[in-house]
């Protein structure tokens, strides 16, 4: 039994996957917030170069990754596939564990699989500058170093509570060559309005958002990029599921379920998507896949499919999706990448339609499951990627009570290496478990009703 799974790069994927050309019920389209009409091309034009439009609304199965992006993805994939042999023999029960392990990558999670396309992308069409949001900071250090690849300037807005709680991840961007910002900031009018309501905010993705679209849409060199929740983001990160199933296939071995922590989508889709195809095609129809979310911002299993905008000042399309309102103020968490009211169009779709399955857990019991997975595998995983943990080992105990033989799959999306605060924090007895209330979803939907078509 090989315990860790390698590829080589001619065997790296040179195409991304599309969910949308298999799914049975094709994503509702976005929005204009005026209107109420489907947006078009051109309204999207002020934020994203064409190449990238362009992929957010096809329906084509494969689309290439350019051999420009595909050199530099070489930098660290393939990324290797580990059997968690530590973690099977310390549960001991009738699983079999397999993780993709994203954490090589420059930033230490798989947020440059989509950071470094859309970088090019920009860079093809003349972009001088990109604008972008980060909750923990993974997505805007490797937006920062995909800029740097392609000699872009990069201006990034990162949540109040991650700036103040991982000032690493601002050295690591800085580094790249990046400027960072705290947000809510007074850079912004969607910043100075948040402020002027709540002059200790400790901001949101929704909020980061917001300001970064405000200053990409007011000058004609800029454009925006998002870590997570639109089409083609969550397709550039199918490369993982792709190489993890050809890995499985040297393995001998293919998923019973497959779990990945849920922010906005882009973890759960960059691995799960390519084995759901299976599932869709009617040839896997048992194949299961959990969304893990935090239960202090649960839009998963406690929100409702609405039609909403993507960040809190509204500047964003109305996208349907399962959320919680733009104007939820998630608790300060440490799993900052998952702090985010909404879940993508595509992932929320495919829950509506009962192909994923969701769970919302405590900080607390995925900070054990973290520290059981670093003493049995030898990986500090970053908090985010705690979620996917706890649920694992939910599962394995679940199979041990049943008897029943089962094959897991999960993201080991990235390390927490710069996360040491959160780690201490737990160890110190910092932390707690957020109850979420049926007051604060009732008052947060309820001010997007008026949004509805």
């Amino acid at each position: 039994m090989n315990r860790k799974i390698l590829l080589d790069e001619k065997e790296m994927p040179t195409q991304w996957y599309n969910i949308v050309a298999d799914m049975h019920n094709k994503p509702l389209p976005p929005l204009h917030p005026g209107t109420k009409q489907p947006l078009g091309p051109a309204d999207l034009a002020p934020l994203f170069p064409m190449g990238l439009i362009e992929q957010e609304v096809s329906a084509e199965r494969y689309i290439d990754i350019p051999q420009e992006v595909q050199d530099i993805y070489k930098i660290w994939r393939p990324s290797p596939l580990f059997r968690a042999t530590g973690l099977e023999k310390l549960l001991d029960a009738p699983v079999k564990i397999y993780y993709k392990y994203e954490g090589q990558s420059p930033s230490g999670s798989h947020k440059p699989n989509t950071a470094v396309a859309q970088a090019y992308y920009n860079k093809k069409e003349g972009v001088k500058r990109i604008t972008t949001e980060t909750g923990a900071g993974q997505w805007g250090t490797a937006l920062s170093f995909a800029c740097a690849q392609f000699g872009i300037e990069c201006d990034v807005y990162m949540v109040r509570i991650s700036y103040d709680q991982k000032p690493y991840r601002k050295v690591m961007m800085n580094t790249f060559g990046a400027n960072v910002y705290a947000s809510p900031s007074d850079r912004t009018q969607a910043g100075r309005d948040i402020l002027a309501k709540d002059p200790h905010s400790t901001g949101s993705l929704g909020i980061a958002i917001s300001e970064a679209v405000e200053l990409a849409a007011q000058d004609e060199h800029t454009k925006y990029a998002l870590g997570s929740v639109l089409n083609h983001v969550l397709m550039h990160q199918t490369i993982i599921g792709q190489e993890a199933e050809k890995q499985l296939e040297y393995a001998g071995d293919f998923p019973d379920v497959i779990i990945a922590p849920l922010g906005g989508g882009s973890n759960l889709a960059g691995l799960a998507f390519p084995f759901l195809k299976h599932k869709l095609q009617g040839t896997k129809k048992d194949l299961r896949c959990v969304a893990v979310e935090p239960a202090s911002c649960p839009k998963l299993t406690k929100g409702k499919f609405m039609y909403d905008f993507g960040d809190t000042a509204g500047y964003t399309p109305l996208l349907p999706m399962y959320t919680l309102g733009h104007n939820f103020k998630p608790a300060a968490i440490h799993a900052g990448g998952l702090r985010y009211h909404g879940a993508s169009v595509l992932c929320s779709q495919l829950l509506k339609d009962e192909v994923l399955e969701a769970v919302a857990i405590q900080q607390l019991e995925c900070f054990e499951a973290g520290v059981k997975f670093a003493k049995a595998e030898g990986i500090i995983a970053a908090p985010e990627a705690t979620h996917a943990i706890a649920q694992v080992i939910r599962e394995a105990e679940q199979a041990k009570k049943e008897g029943k033989q089962k094959t897991i799959l999960f993201n080991l999306c990235g390390h927490g290496f710069v996360d040491m605060m959160a780690y201490q924090d737990y160890f110190a007895g910092k932390l707690s478990d957020h109850s979420f209330t049926d007051e604060e979803l009732t008052h947060a939907l309820g001010e997007i009703d008026a949004l509805q078509p």
